[in-house]
C-alpha cells in the first residue's frame, strides 16, 4: 500500500506529459504518418536559413523584376498595336492625301474664275440657285477632305510619337531588370562570403547543391488570377491556411499549393508561421517537406527526387504561379537569375533546404 502514492503521482505525470505532447504536437504529423520521424524543428520557428535582411533583399529584389517585366510586357503590346494603329493611319493618309491632290488638280484647272462662270452661266434665277447650292456642297466637300488630311497627319504624328515612348518605356524597364537582377545576386554574394567566414566550423558546403536544377516536370499549373494590365494584384493574408501549421496564407499562395497539390505533390506541407521573418508569417510561402513523413534529416534517394521534381514544377510554372524564388537543397531559384548558390544557413537539414523546398510568391 505504501507505494500506491508514488504510482498515482508516476502516473499522473505520465497523462501530464502526455496531454503536453498532443498539445504540441497535433497537426505536426499528417494522418496516416504517426510513425514517421518527428520534424527537424517545429514549425513555428525561423529556420529558413539566410538573415532577415537577406530574405527581405530577395523579396524586393524578385518582386521589382517581376513588375519591370510585366510592365516591359505592356509596353510591348501596346508598342505592336500603335505599330498596327500607325500602319492604318499612314494608308488612310496616303487615301486622303490622293483626294486632296485631285481636288487641287482640278482647282488649277479650272482657274479661280470656275464658280463665277458657273453662276453667270445660269439662265434663271432658280438654276442659278440649283448651281450655288450644288457648289457650295463642293466647298463643304473640298473643305472636309483637306481638314481630314490634316486631321490624319496629327494622329500619325501623335502616334509616332507614343510609340517612340514606349520604345524608351521599354529600354527603362530593362534596366530596372538589370538592375534588379544585380540587386539578387549581389545580396547572394555579400551572403556566401560571410558565410565562408562563419562557416568554418562546420563541414558542409553551400557548393554541394546542385540539385534543384536536375528535376523534371512536365505539368501546367492553372494560371493564377491577374490585373487587366498583366500586373499581380496586391493581396493579403486572408484565407484560411489548410495546412496543419493553421493560420492565413494569401489566395494566391492558396492556389499555388492545390495547383502542386493536383500536380501530384502530395507530401507534408507548412505554410503560415506567426514567428519570423521573411514571407510564411504574411502567408506567401509554404514548405513542401520532401519526406512522406514531415521534416527529417537530408532528403536522399527517391525522397531527393521527389523535392527536384516539385522544385522544377515550380519554376517550370513560375510566371503562372507567380513565384518570387524557390530554395532547395542549398541553392535558390530566382526568376531574374536562375539557380544560385544559398548560403548562410545553419547547417541543418530545415535552414540548408535539404529536407524540404521553400516556395514564396508575389
Amino acid at each position: 500500500m505504501p507505494v500506491v502514492g508514488p504510482v498515482r503521482r508516476t502516473a499522473a505525470r505520465l497523462a501530464a506529459l502526455m496531454v503536453v505532447t498532443l498539445a504540441l504536437g497535433v497537426g505536426a504529423v499528417p494522418a496516416g504518418a504517426a510513425s514517421a520521424a518527428p520534424l527537424a524543428k517545429a514549425p513555428d520557428t525561423d529556420h529558413e536559413g539566410g538573415t532577415a535582411k537577406l530574405r527581405d533583399q530577395l523579396d524586393a529584389a524578385s518582386k521589382g523584376w517581376l513588375d519591370a517585366r510585366t510592365a516591359l510586357a505592356r509596353s510591348t503590346k501596346r508598342q505592336q498595336e500603335l505599330a498596327t494603329q500607325l500602319k492604318t493611319i499612314e494608308g488612310e493618309l496616303g487615301v486622303r492625301d490622293a483626294k486632296v491632290g485631285e481636288i487641287a488638280v482640278v482647282a488649277y484647272r479650272t482657274g479661280r474664275f470656275g464658280t463665277a462662270a458657273a453662276l453667270l452661266s445660269s439662265r434663271d434665277p432658280e438654276n442659278f440657285m440649283d448651281r450655288a447650292a450644288a457648289l457650295g456642297q463642293v466647298a463643304a466637300n473640298e473643305d472636309r477632305a483637306v481638314r481630314g488630311l490634316l486631321e490624319t497627319r496629327d494622329q500619325a504624328t501623335r502616334t509616332k510619337t507614343a510609340l517612340d515612348g514606349e520604345i524608351v518605356e521599354q529600354r527603362k524597364q530593362v534596366l530596372v531588370m538589370a538592375k534588379r537582377k544585380e540587386q539578387a545576386e549581389k545580396a547572394l554574394e555579400v551572403a556566401a562570403a560571410e558565410a565562408r567566414r562563419a562557416a568554418t566550423q562546420r563541414s558542409t558546403s553551400a557548393s554541394a547543391g546542385g540539385s534543384g536544377s536536375g528535376g523534371t516536370s512536365t505539368a501546367n499549373a492553372k494560371p493564377a488570377p491577374r490585373n487587366s494590365d498583366g500586373s499581380w494584384p496586391s493581396e493579403s493574408c486572408s484565407v484560411d491556411d489548410p495546412t496543419p501549421a493553421d493560420g492565413c496564407i494569401t489566395p494566391r499562395t492558396l492556389h499555388a499549393l492545390q495547383q502542386a497539390k493536383a500536380a501530384g505533390f502530395t507530401r507534408y506541407v507548412s505554410c503560415h508561421r506567426s514567428g519570423g521573418s521573411g514571407e510564411h508569417p504574411k502567408g506567401r510561402a509554404c514548405d513542401f517537406a520532401a519526406q512522406k513523413g514531415g521534416f527529417g534529416g537530408d532528403a536522399t534517394g527517391g525522397d531527393k527526387t521527389y523535392g527536384n521534381n516539385l522544385a522544377a514544377y515550380f519554376i517550370r510554372n513560375a510566371d503562372r504561379l507567380a513565384v518570387l524564388y524557390v530554395i532547395w537543397y542549398r541553392e535558390i531559384w530566382l526568376p531574374s537569375s536562375g539557380w544560385k548558390s544559398y548560403s548562410g544557413a545553419g547547417g541543418d537539414p530545415s535552414s540548408d533546404h535539404t529536407n524540404h523546398v521553400h516556395l514564396s510568391v508575389y
